[in-house]
């Protein structure tokens, strides 16, 4: 059986260097960034053109290029975020990609209270711009969706940190926590699973306490995280306990 080629967005990001050696060895990754480096190709990805070419022949489209900052401007947001979001779905239902997997943000659903736990069927609610141009990504992803062959998968991504959080981290925080590990078998699982259309799932670690809900992404994406941020022991690297 041929490998599933999946090519990742932004892999040069945190999130993205993190989960490639965690993902499963029978895919064949292709790295892409703003900027080319070892073992990551040079993609634009506002520029439909270039995204089409790389995205030929792809199975699978992971979009994880963007400005991650939930305080950055709407100059800093504008380009990579929106325009990128609308020329990689673009060019997804050109090449008849089967699945784009979006990396949206818990930010996309900041704005009600802390006390309130988010759950994945939560309309958006941005409480920053950052946030809004995630909700807005989920939209684009309802149009491709819609329109096209090419299923999406929305991840509402947590706190992501490569170490698990201690108690100096924020309670809020410390229940959104998202681990490399756990990061990579949410990737895993939005792109290998039969689903159709749009789905929108939230992406935390198993944690005792959590700020948003995983049926979602546990039941119809079939994922299975391991880490929790209340585990016992010192903080261990990669979400592994000390």
């Amino acid at each position: 059986m041929a490998s599933r080629r999946v090519l990742i967005t932004g892999s040069a990001g945190l999130v993205g260097r993190s989960i490639v050696p965690l993902l499963p060895s029978d895919w064949d990754v292709t790295r892409t960034d703003r900027r080319p480096a070892a073992g990551i190709g040079a993609l634009d990805v506002t520029d439909v053109d270039a995204c089409r070419r790389a995205f030929e022949g792809a199975d699978a489209v992971v979009h994880l290029a963007a400005v991650p900052d939930p305080a950055a401007t709407w100059d800093q947001l504008r380009e990579p975020n929106v325009h990128g979001v609308v020329a990689v779905a673009q060019a997804a239902a050109d090449c008849r990609v089967r699945r784009l997997v979006l990396a949206s943000s818990l930010q996309a659903v900041s704005a009600p209270p802390s006390t309130v736990q988010r759950r994945a069927v939560d309309p958006p609610r941005p409480a920053n711009l950052y946030g809004a141009t995630k909700a807005f990504a989920e939209a684009v992803g309802s149009w491709l969706a819609a329109t096209s062959p090419t299923s999406v998968v929305a991840l509402r991504i947590g706190y992501f940190s490569l170490t698990r959080p201690g108690p100096d981290v924020g309670a809020r925080d410390r229940a959104a926590w998202l681990s490399a590990r756990d990061a990579a078998e949410l990737v895993r699982a939005a792109v290998e699973a039969d689903i159709r259309g749009l789905v929108v799932v939230n992406g935390i670690s198993a944690n005792r306490y959590r700020a948003a809900d995983i049926d979602e992404a546990t039941t119809v994406l079939g994922y299975q995280p391991i880490d929790d941020a209340w585990a016992g022991g010192p903080p261990g690297r990669d979400g592994v306990d000390g």
